[in-house]
């Protein structure tokens, strides 16, 4: 009996729609405080569907948000697949944290990739971008929690769809 699973590509649509997200323009009082929409989307489904989505969907993403933001090529994609290995890596343990524990998780990870930006900026002469990088840590440790609430929903429908059709 072969046993099927959830369709992938409502997961490839929320991780496009992160990465446009992150692309949107905003006003100039409120870019700082922009949420890392594609960050926190690859930490949610890599530790949540592991064995379909890790480092190389992340690269992918990745590699899509340097096109669309026109950074250095490669920047976000190391970021996000350095982000998604680690999440992989130990997707087992923090998947049973309470929520305090897993948002403090979280945190943690936005702020190594915010690290990781940085020090790529640092390397290739580009002038540092202040608070903004920071304070987007700051406020996607904030929304973790009604962020994967959302993605919680979509993955419980896709997951009962996916029993109905079995």
């Amino acid at each position: 009996m072969s046993r099927r699973s959830a369709p992938a590509w409502p997961v490839w649509l929320v991780l496009l729609g992160a990465a446009a997200l992150m692309s949107l323009p905003l006003p100039a009082a409120l870019a700082p405080f922009r949420p890392p929409w594609a960050s926190m989307a690859v930490i949610y489904w890599v530790m949540m569907w592991p064995r379909r989505f890790g480092p190389g969907s992340a690269w992918l993403i990745g590699l899509l948000l340097d096109v669309l933001q026109g950074d250095i090529l490669g920047q976000h994609a190391f970021s996000l697949c350095i982000l998604g290995y680690l999440t992989l890596r130990f997707h087992l343990q923090i998947r049973i944290f309470p929520l305090w524990q897993l948002t403090a998780t979280v945190f943690a990870l936005l702020a190594l990739e915010a690290f990781l930006l940085f020090w790529i900026d640092g390397m290739a002469g580009n002038p540092p971008v202040g608070i903004a990088r920071w304070s987007q840590v700051l406020v996607g440790g904030l929304l973790w929690p009604p962020v994967m609430a959302l993605l919680d929903r979509i993955r419980e429908r896709l997951e009962q769809r996916d029993r109905a059709f079995a």
